[in-house]
């Protein structure tokens, strides 16, 4: 039916690891017109600007990449994040659903409390333990209240070739360091920004747009240190890797100790197919490698 019909889309964010995934593969997708904006463009602390650009663009999709992600610095940082995380989705869905646009907000697996022992989905009850989990669970309250064409996909453990992220940070001490320690009794699965990226443009590509909240990591079950491990094993390093205790390396904001997401639903709804972590991690050091030479 719409065959023709090229869909233009907003991505905010687009500086960061998944919007510069999206901008990646974006050619790939000849239906989409992409429109990458940073926060120059689209402040996400300055309704007004944002006010400002959706009135003069007229777009069928907007995914919001952008957060505030500094974990740790939310605790004293915690007026911020809320703006960013929680104040300005629910802005943004507001004036999307005006449009009757749908909304595209990316959430994270810190809304739990990390007390569960199996896979959690959407319904699991939600109690963040860090001030940067309960800003992007009122973000989710706030989209979901403010535009009912609003879809959350809650994600965990990101990283990609760009930016600052667990896999370029291991992968540097592993080369410089002769041993080094990571937290061993946190679990949860990686994610590739890469396959979220793919797996975005293809809900959007589906027949239908469902709205709620679904759960995107890749598949399998890690933790820290198991991660590093097999970035080490990727990379050759000779580094000592050693398991600690969350305890033992103590961080101005606790981590859920089990986040392993349960991604039935998204897998069902929009057929799905998604790499395990060990596969996907391949992938992306083989990237950075190249990068290297």
């Amino acid at each position: 039916m719409f065959e023709n019909f090229i869909f233009q889309v907003a991505v905010s964010g687009s500086n960061g690891q998944l919007g510069r995934e999206i901008a990646k593969i974006a050619n790939k997708h000849p239906r989409f017109h992409f429109i990458f904006l940073t926060r120059l463009e689209f402040p996400l602390d300055d309704a007004g600007k944002m006010k400002s650009w959706l009135d003069v663009h007229q777009i069928h999709f907007f995914i919001n990449c952008a957060a505030y992600t500094a974990v740790d610095k939310a605790e004293t940082d915690s007026e911020k994040a809320f703006n960013i995380n929680a104040q300005a989705p629910g802005y943004i869905a507001g004036l999307l659903a005006e449009k009757k646009i749908p909304l595209i907000q990316l959430s994270t697996d810190y809304v739990f409390d990390g007390t569960s022992s199996q896979p959690l989905t959407e319904i699991a009850a939600t109690h963040p333990v860090n001030k940067y989990g309960a800003s992007k669970l009122e973000g989710e309250k706030r989209v979901l209240q403010n535009n009912p064409l609003s879809m959350i996909i809650r994600t965990s453990w990101l990283y990609s070739e760009y930016g600052n992220n667990f896999v370029k940070t291991m992968m540097n001490l592993l080369r410089t360091k002769k041993s080094i320690q990571v937290v061993g009794d946190q679990k949860g699965s990686p994610t590739y920004a890469g396959d979220l990226a793919a797996a975005i443009i293809r809900i959007m590509e589906w027949d239908y747009f469902k709205a709620g909240i679904y759960h995107y990591s890749n598949e399998g079950e890690t933790t820290w240190y198991e991660f590093a491990l097999e970035i080490k094993r990727l990379t050759g390093s000779a580094c000592e890797v050693l398991p600690v205790p969350s305890s033992g390396y103590p961080t101005p904001a606790k981590r859920p100790s089990y986040s392993l997401m349960d991604k039935s639903k998204i897998k069902t709804d929009y057929g799905l197919t998604i790499p395990d972590w060990k596969t996907s991690l391949a992938v992306c050091i083989d990237l950075l490698k190249k990068q290297e030479v």
